[in-house]
């Protein structure tokens, strides 16, 4: 397998946001408790958090993570979360919640492993003056919320930047699911109301790459909105867990641009362009399983135990990744946040058991990108021998670079999908070959179905990888994602 790289370092480059390297947490089986909160437990500290949790997450210097949902925010009350609690039952995923884990938990939570809080608001059962009053408990120095929030023993204001109005409404799914005709005008009065109570804040609000959906919310509302957000799971699982081969997976690596192309291409043409980002804020390769259990309510509880599975998250999943997070920074001009969704157990990338955290394949592949490349993303063409399977062919190799300022190292991020044949590179770097690279690293396992589990948590592993590229030449394992640093010339 051959491919050649082009890069152009002279070309004015795109900051990357920090912010594509963001996590999701919701109310979802063992995401809250029994993931992140776990009072009582040894390793847990004196608010109920999993400390080893903390320290793993600090690991990925997480920059941002979107709470409570997803599906449950649509019937969340973030009252009942508050002083003294009430439990409830959750309408989106059918079991009780004891509200426990709340507004000030899940602060305290953001604040211990370094990111930012991102609260997503109730757009189902909830109502706009409801989202208002959030935000004035979270940061407002008067009134009655901020007396609540005080009293609750937070003198100071949360100060969370990040709202997103509503979660997936457009779909069937969700409670109490919004028309296309109605959702501007709830976004509209939502975000009037969210903005009076803090005009610093930073609005979202639950959108698609759909010409129906999106364009009349961005002409309603997206003169007062930062971002929309958009959602994908690319091996949808809901119902029958039975996960994608390793091929398959790959002929799916060219949807998230697809999907961004889109997004990007409604922002223009309602001249947003430059003033609304793209939040690519729930994804993952794996959608979540929780099939139904009788009237197509998503009650089978019990089943939900297969999304914690380690077996299910392989070098596959690890070379998606890799090929998301490229898509992202391709389009770093108006991508400016992502979400992989769950950050823990289910289908996250770090998985909590009782007696420690094991971290998985895509764990791997976010630290590799948030510690290593680059802050500004260059020019970079990429061709290579094609890889085919099921009628559907992509490229055998995806590759992005990066650069600071000064331009004199490149950064690439080189993802090599085939299965089972190394992908030999041909660099070529201002028009000139024979660069050769320092130090990188690179995760590849020994298959492609290579996982971490409790009783092999290090079997996939990164390792370092001197001198990727020799005379402009490099061989990239198969199944594999390799980070490496070339000197500008």
């Amino acid at each position: 397998m051959n491919a050649t790289i082009s890069i152009d370092t002279q070309r004015e480059g795109t900051p990357i946001d920090r912010m594509i390297f963001g996590q999701f947490l919701e109310h979802f089986h063992r995401q809250i408790y029994g993931g992140v909160f776990d009072p009582g437990h040894p390793l847990a500290d004196a608010r109920g958090l999993r400390t080893d949790v903390i320290a793993a997450l600090r690991e990925l210097r997480v920059p941002i993570v979107r709470w409570p949902g997803g599906c449950f925010a649509s019937a969340y009350h973030w009252k009942d979360g508050v002083g003294g609690r009430t439990a409830v039952y959750d309408k989106a995923w059918n079991v009780e919640e004891p509200n426990t884990f709340g507004t000030d938990e899940f602060v305290a939570f953001c604040r211990a492993i370094g990111a930012e809080p991102y609260i997503c608001t109730n757009a189902g059962t909830g109502t706009e003056e409801e989202a208002s009053d959030w935000v004035e408990y979270c940061n407002q120095t008067k009134g009655q919320w901020a007396a609540k929030r005080r009293a609750n023993g937070h003198e100071r204001p949360h100060d969370v930047k990040y709202w997103s109005v509503g979660n997936e409404n457009y779909g069937p799914y969700e409670i109490m699911t919004k028309k296309a005709a109605d959702w501007p005008a709830f976004v509209l009065e939502s975000g009037k109301m969210m903005l009076r109570a803090d005009p610093g804040i930073k609005l979202l609000a639950a959108a698609l790459p759909d010409l129906d959906w999106t364009l009349p919310l961005l002409r309603q509302a997206g003169w007062m909105l930062a971002y929309i957000s958009i959602h994908n799971y690319w091996d949808g699982l809901w119902f029958n867990n039975a996960p994608s081969d390793y091929l398959t997976c790959m002929t799916r690596t060219g949807q998230p641009g697809e999907m961004i192309r889109t997004a990007e291409n409604l922002i223009q043409l309602t001249g947003l362009a430059g003033k609304v980002a793209i939040a690519f804020d729930e994804w993952n390769l794996r959608g979540w399983h929780h099939p139904c259990k009788g009237n197509h309510i998503f009650g089978d509880v019990e089943a939900r135990d297969a999304n914690d599975i380690n077996a299910t998250y392989t070098m596959a999943d690890a070379v998606f990744s890799g090929c998301f997070l490229n898509a992202c920074i391709r389009h770093a001009g108006t991508v400016k946040m992502a979400c992989m969704a769950p950050m823990v157990n289910c289908r996250g990338p770090l998985f909590v058991h009782p007696g420690g955290v094991v971290r998985r394949t895509t764990f791997h592949v976010m630290k590799m990108y948030s510690d290593l490349l680059a802050g500004q993303a260059i020019d970079c063409w990429s061709a290579s021998d094609p890889l085919t399977h099921a009628g559907v062919t992509v490229p055998s190799l995806d590759a992005v670079a990066t650069s600071d300022a000064a331009r004199k190292q490149v950064t690439l991020a080189l993802v090599n999908k085939h299965p089972s044949e190394p992908l030999e590179v041909r660099l070529r770097l201002d028009g000139r070959e024979g660069a050769s690279a320092g130090a990188g690293v690179c995760l590849a396992g020994d298959s492609p179905d290579a996982y971490n589990d409790v009783a092999t948590p290090d079997r996939a592993q990164p390792a370092p990888a001197e001198g990727v590229f020799r005379q402009g030449l490099a061989t990239l394992p198969p199944h594999s994602i390799t980070i490496c640093t070339v000197d500008v010339k």
